[in-house]
């Protein structure tokens, strides 16, 4: 009987999982994430470089192969509501970039993260923020669709 338990509780597992990852590439993530359809890593990071700079983003150190983030500091008001008048807080977009297997497409994930005393090695904190604010940046994903669309593939 306890074989028959645990074979059964295998399969429910083993199908639970496989729903979970089975969802398209292209149908991934939350709000806010977007497909590039035809370009490369190198077009969308130029398009993600200038689209965030036009709402004050900078390039953040802490991006990575597979994601590229962007800061801007919260200002006095973000500070003293999110960490207290004391400590600097920034807001952090890691855009996780996601090729889509068969094709020249890629699938843009954005996510946002509350971060203070942003860049100071050993006193830096993040908090991951609800997915409602990832999709407060649909207009600069959209920015960057439009800018790296149909770059064709490259480097």
């Amino acid at each position: 009987m306890r074989a028959l338990t645990q074979v059964f509780l295998a399969a429910t597992l083993v199908s639970l999982l496989g729903g979970c990852l089975t969802t398209p590439v292209k149908k991934s993530g939350g709000p806010g994430s977007i497909t590039v359809p035809n370009s490369n890593p190198t077009a969308i990071r130029n398009a993600a470089n200038f689209a965030f700079s036009q709402y004050g983003f900078s390039p953040s150190r802490q991006s990575a192969p597979g994601s590229l983030s962007f800061d801007r500091p919260a200002g006095r008001m973000g500070s003293i509501a999110f960490s207290g008048p004391m400590r600097t807080t920034s807001f952090r977009v890691r855009i996780d970039v996601v090729a889509i297997p068969g094709t020249n497409d890629f699938r843009l994930m954005p996510e946002v993260d509350r971060v203070t005393s942003a860049n100071i090695a050993g006193f830096e904190d993040s908090t991951r923020m609800l997915s409602v604010w990832s999709g407060q940046f649909k207009p600069i994903m959209r920015q960057i669709k439009d800018r790296a669309s149909n770059a064709g593939p490259g480097r």
